[in-house]
């Protein structure tokens, strides 16, 4: 006894052109998205990963992968300013439950809680929200370390309060235990946006392919029905 099978597979060759069109007009959206997000405050930029069978998959064979390597790094003179040196993100409490970002641009409130600048609080080693112990008189008096140990000082007493550690954390969740936190420093994205446009090349050109390919087989066809229909 024995089992025989095949597997056929018939479309219209039009459709091989049109999804390798489709895939490379989801790449250059990728490169575009991270050429708009070069100027954004810890925009990571996104890698495509193109599965097998692309031909057949299209666009659905695409997803994305993030690049956390650590972005540029600038000095702003602003105390309420921390940048991460090392891979990692911090932790910010939204209604929407925590979320991660590299974005370090911080406030406070009159009531001492440390936030962002959207107004979530920023959260602590311990998952806390960090209260500060009394309001600095001016920005100068926050100090904020390179493990995120963040002090105020009190000028009656003369010396520093410790409010909280501010948490930086790997995308799993694990605690970074030397951040290498800078105050008055800012990072902006990681994009290098030479190598942006020089990706996007050959994205442009692969398109332009597909499309003169999709001219040829769509008028071939056109002249075979046209043939037949003449018969």
């Amino acid at each position: 006894m024995s089992i025989k099978g095949e597997i056929v597979f018939n479309e219209n060759p039009v459709m091989y052109p049109i999804r390798a069109m489709q895939t490379q007009t989801e790449l250059l959206a990728i490169t575009n998205e991270n050429i708009n997000g070069f100027d954004k405050i810890g925009y990571q930029a996104k890698r495509p990963v193109v599965s097998s069978f692309a031909e057949f998959l299209g666009p659905k064979a695409i997803s994305t992968t993030i690049d956390d390597s650590v972005g540029r790094i600038g000095a702003t003179g602003n105390p309420l300013d921390i940048a991460l040196g090392e891979k990692g993100y911090f932790q910010i409490q939204t209604p929407n439950g925590i979320q991660l970002s590299r974005d370090g641009r911080l406030k406070y409130t009159k009531e001492g809680e440390l936030q962002n600048l959207e107004g979530y609080p920023i959260l602590s080693n311990n998952g806390d929200k960090i209260i500060l112990p009394l309001l600095p008189e001016t920005i100068d008096d926050l100090k904020i370390d390179l493990d995120g140990r963040v002090s105020v000082l009190d000028r009656t007493q003369k010396k520093f309060i410790f409010a909280g550690t501010i948490g930086a954390f790997t995308q799993e969740g694990v605690g970074l235990l030397h951040p290498k936190i800078t105050q008055g420093y800012i990072e902006s994205s990681n994009v290098d946006i030479t190598s942006e446009f020089i990706q996007a090349t050959p994205y442009m050109k692969n398109f332009k392919l597909n499309r003169q390919m999709y001219t040829m087989v769509n008028t071939s066809m056109r002249n075979v029905i046209s043939s037949l229909g003449q018969v």
